[in-house]
């Protein structure tokens, strides 16, 4: 399917979420996100920045759980990816192909994950691969803060392919 497919096919979308729906969306879609008491502090097509309390997210250090800060690193990339291509007025599957985390220091209290768009040229490659083969992959990052400090670094590789069976159902009906 391509790029330009007619508003009636599953691969297009003509808004951008709020922080709120978008919040809402995750913990629909990602429950646990909702349980990791995942907050959306800003969200938008150049950044997302989510933030998580060390309460449930807390391990036998009475620090944050390395798979937390993980998954929280990865939603934001994936949340910005997702807000981008809405932007671009189209809906594909979002997928993580794979992931470097890099844990620079303990995670003490609430942290926030932010992830920035990549640069303009590998954007363009994507949405043209995209046109092109129907499927394409970026690379994301994600970085992690703790009171001020850089704690942490996500890079990962995301695949975006046209929803069909499993990923149409990723769309929500109201956004």
């Amino acid at each position: 399917m391509p790029v330009e497919a007619d508003p009636d096919t599953s691969c297009v979308e003509h808004t951008v979420l709020s922080a709120s729906a978008l919040q809402q969306f995750l913990h629909e879609r990602f429950p646990l996100s909702k349980t990791m008491g995942v907050e959306v502090v800003a969200a938008t097509t150049e950044g997302v920045t989510l933030s998580a309390p060390l309460g449930p997210n807390v391990n036998h250090r009475e620090t944050v759980f390395g798979g937390s800060a993980s998954a929280v690193a990865i939603l934001s990339a994936w949340a910005l990816l997702y807000l981008r291509l809405k932007d671009a007025h189209q809906h594909w599957g979002i997928v993580i192909q794979r992931n470097t985390m890099n844990y620079e220091r303990p995670i003490t209290d609430r942290f926030t994950a932010s992830s920035v768009v990549p640069d303009p040229t590998s954007w363009s490659r994507f949405l043209g691969s995209l046109s092109r083969n129907h499927r394409a992959r970026v690379h994301i990052g994600s970085i992690l803060h703790c009171n001020g400090e850089q704690v942490g670094a996500l890079e990962a590789a995301f695949v975006a392919l046209c929803p069909e069976g499993a990923f149409a159902s990723l769309s929500p009906e109201t956004a």
